[in-house]
């Protein structure tokens, strides 16, 4: 088990009154000079490309706590590792809430994971916020007010690709890759609400894998099998970048769809290689560290400047270091709204009263939009193509609904 906790020393505290000794009795994770936060990750297992976000998160808490922390309080992160299994979650989770008594949890990742201790969550009353997974059911805050997602749905996501094909593509024939869990069948669902009643039409056969298989290898060969000209992945970055080379190796040239958590560079198209990756259509939310369109960008300059100072020896073409800045800078602006009330009912509170919140390292148009009604924070995406060199964007913002 990893166990890495960030509470950092130095800088100014920022000027705000202190707790007093009774309220802070009374705050499980916070006192007069600390927050603690838990965090749950896959820094090992089938999905440890994705340990690369644990660790822009404990960088980006660390350049907090230089600069003054938050109301005069340092943060404490306590980021555990899970391996992807959901069964180690649930144990890790307990841990946070039970023996380290975090304030909450904040962005934990994994769709099955968060799928395994989201009911613990609700039931202990402790704030779950700013998942890592883009699960639909992460916004729904009337069977689960204390669970939050942050990046857009995986169902929405699909619904974009089922539109597009059905415009630009009218005889396609598809076949879909999916992650046997509740990730995955997002994307089903996402495909049965885009295609409607033409489903049928144009899906000729669904094929699925589980997270602990070896390859997807078989699976790719029965795809091209069924004639499908067309292919939509939804798979994290281990399976995605098997699928993109197995296609190339086999000379077969679809129209292919990836999920977007499957996107970076650093993590899928470069270990695949980026001459097999051309062509290939995902969505995006987030500014694309190798797109040349963000060598002057604001935003992506704070970012480099940050991972220049704080991860000087990390992979800056990974989207992951860019998908934590986004997150954790969110979170900044909830602890924030908080003033000196961190109490896990304001913390949900302000969670969930986020207004046009822009974010550096977001496209320009997508902001953070939240209500007691709106649990998906990011609604609009646009499409992007891998031209060899980058991703490509081309369209409009489209804006989804999640459901």
């Amino acid at each position: 088990m990893k166990r890495r906790s960030l509470l950092a020393t130095a800088g100014a505290a920022l000027a705000s009154a202190p707790l007093s000794r009774a309220f802070a009795a009374t705050v499980v994770g916070v006192t007069a000079t600390e927050i603690k936060i838990g965090n749950i990750m896959p820094y090992s297992g089938p999905a440890s490309a994705y340990g690369a976000i644990g660790r822009g998160h404990v960088a980006f808490f660390k350049r907090v706590n230089e600069q003054g922390g938050i109301a005069g309080r340092k943060i404490n992160l306590i980021t555990l590792d899970d391996g992807y299994a959901p069964p180690k979650t649930v144990e890790q989770a307990r841990r946070l809430v039970e023996q380290d008594q975090v304030a909450f949890l904040f962005n934990p990742l994994g769709t099955p994971n968060n799928s395994a201790i989201q009911k613990y969550m609700n039931q202990k009353k402790v704030p779950h916020i700013f998942l890592s997974t883009g699960a639909d059911k992460w916004g729904d805050p009337e069977h689960f007010p204390w669970t939050m997602g942050w990046q857009p749905s995986y169902r929405t996501e699909a619904q974009i690709y089922a539109k597009y094909i059905m415009k630009n593509a009218p005889n396609a024939k598809v076949a879909v890759l999916y992650q046997n869990d509740d990730f995955g069948k997002d994307y089903l669902i996402g495909l049965k609400d885009g295609f409607g009643a033409h489903y049928s039409k144009y899906v000729l056969k669904e094929f699925s894998f589980e997270v602990t298989d070896a390859t997807i290898d078989s699976q790719a060969v029965s795809m091209q099998a069924t004639g499908a000209d067309t292919i939509v992945t939804a798979a994290t970055p281990k399976f995605a970048a098997q699928m993109i080379r197995k296609v190339y190796d086999m000379s077969w040239k679809p129209l292919h769809f990836l999920t977007n958590v499957s996107a970076s560079v650093g993590a899928v198209i470069t270990p695949a290689g980026v001459e097999k990756a051309v062509g290939i259509i995902t969505s995006a939310y987030a500014k694309d560290p190798t797109d040349s369109t963000w060598d002057k960008d604001a935003g992506m300059n704070e970012w480099r400047a940050f991972m220049k100072q704080y991860l000087p020896e990390a992979d800056v073409t990974d989207g992951g270091y860019v998908f934590s800045y986004g997150a954790c800078t969110t979170l900044v602006q909830v602890l924030k709204q908080c003033g000196d009330d961190f109490s896990r009912e304001n913390i949900m509170k302000q969670a969930a009263s986020l207004k046009n919140l822009v974010i550096p390292t977001l496209l320009p148009g997508v902001t953070i939009n939240t209500s007691a009604t709106n649990y998906h924070p990011i609604r609009q995406m646009q499409l992007s193509k891998w031209n060899g060199k980058t991703w490509e964007l081309f369209g409009e913002l489209i804006e989804g609904t999640g459901a």
